[in-house]
């Protein structure tokens, strides 16, 4: 063991399962939070893992139960905090999309996974890390193609507030990440993606060891590689 704690927020299945499962492997003990009551391949883990891992509820969208796993944790603390977890629409251009779902997209992919960073932030030492899973999707500079609209706008908008919170934040030792994991075989990513979770999240976790007490907001990729904003 290395004494290390991370909490994985979204761990249920693909590749926040992946990153419980390997950080577990790297020596780590981990929290991974799931939605709902019901049993996942998370808890078959958390149970056959001598105590390395544990589950805890949490339906980031909802600030109540954000708040309760704060008072929960309010003696761990996390070493690493890593917000896993988006939702995708249908690839419409923008005025087609219905103002509902923008809402739902913009509040599940950008807004609630920078709320858990600003709730449980204060459980996370000076020599901690504190990531979100982004896109390449979200680079600005990037999209040439166009397509899936709404999705990247909202990784573009978790990037611009992961960068005010890093502004804000200014004398702050913490290292702060915005990861790219890839384009994976997930229900996000689909069946024809390029990646396994299998191949991608050794090079997540690989890129987040690799920025652990450095310091600083990082935009990189599963492979270490830095993406233009």
């Amino acid at each position: 063991m290395n004494g290390k704690t991370a909490l994985v927020v979204g761990a249920s299945r693909t590749i926040g399962l992946g990153l419980v499962r390997e950080l577990v492997s790297r020596g780590w003990k981990v929290i991974g939070t799931v939605r709902g009551q019901g049993r996942t391949a998370l808890h078959d883990l958390a149970d056959s893992s001598d105590g390395d891992v544990a589950v805890e509820t949490l339906d980031m969208n909802d600030q109540e139960q954000l708040a309760a796993l704060r008072r929960r944790l309010a003696a761990t603390q996390l070493d690493l905090v890593f917000v896993n977890g988006a939702i995708a629409d249908d690839d419409l251009p923008v005025g087609e999309v219905p103002t509902e779902t923008f809402v739902e997209v913009m509040v599940t992919n950008a807004l609630s996974p920078m709320r858990v960073i600003e709730v449980l932030q204060d459980l996370v030492p000076r020599t901690g890390t504190l990531g979100v899973m982004s896109s390449t999707q979200g680079s600005i500079s990037m999209n040439t193609n166009g397509g899936h609209e709404v999705y990247r706008a909202s990784k573009s908008a978790l990037n611009q507030l992961m960068r005010s919170f890093a502004a804000r934040h200014a004398d702050d030792p913490r290292t702060l990440l915005l990861v790219d994991p890839g384009w994976v075989q997930t229900d996000l990513g689909g069946a024809g993606a390029a990646l396994t979770v299998e191949e991608s999240v050794p090079g997540v976790v690989d890129t987040i060891t690799a920025h652990e007490g450095e310091g600083g907001l990082h935009y990189v990729t599963y492979q270490g590689d830095t993406v233009a904003w």
